[in-house]
């Protein structure tokens, strides 16, 4: 199967993508009783696409500058087999923070996940409990994830008056 990896941009795909997060951490998980925070109004929502469908999430969010988070990455779970999607949506998420002027790429990994990660060329840095669950902070080796081609955010600035 083949996957497109792109920014969420269409009205429709960004309603895929707050579904999918809602079916996989809030339903499935049952990580959050809702999984929409306050990070969602500075994050960049990523989607795994296959025919049109969405079935892949993840976000990356600036924290401090040159300072960028990964979260809330996710596959349907109807394509969960092989971790291309994973993988996928991983490589768009760091090399896109790449090619907006990322130093630093962080996330913080279910401890399942944390050796899945390490063959992607990331690193713990701690371990930490998030909803009572076992997590890692991992950080990307940004040696393996080169800047992407997609063009930065368009910043709002205000003119003095």
């Amino acid at each position: 199967m083949s996957y497109q990896f792109k920014l969420a941009k269409s009205p429709a795909e960004i309603e895929d993508y707050f579904e999918l997060r809602r079916t996989i951490f809030t339903e499935e998980q049952q990580l959050f009783q809702n999984d929409v925070d306050e990070i969602d109004n500075i994050a960049y929502p990523i989607v795994a696409l296959h025919n049109a469908q969405v079935v892949g999430v993840v976000r990356i969010y600036e924290v401090e500058p040159k300072i960028w988070y990964g979260g809330r990455l996710g596959t349907h779970p109807d394509y969960r087999k092989g971790w291309q999607i994973g993988k996928g949506l991983i490589y768009k998420a760091v090399t896109t923070a790449n090619a907006w002027g990322c130093d630093r790429f962080l996330a913080t990994v279910q401890l399942q996940n944390v050796r899945f990660f390490q063959r992607l060329h990331w690193e713990s840095q701690a371990e930490l409990t998030i909803c009572d669950r076992p997590h890692h902070l991992m950080e990307a080796d940004l040696n393996f994830y080169p800047p992407g081609t997609e063009p930065g955010p368009i910043l709002q600035v205000k003119e003095a008056s």
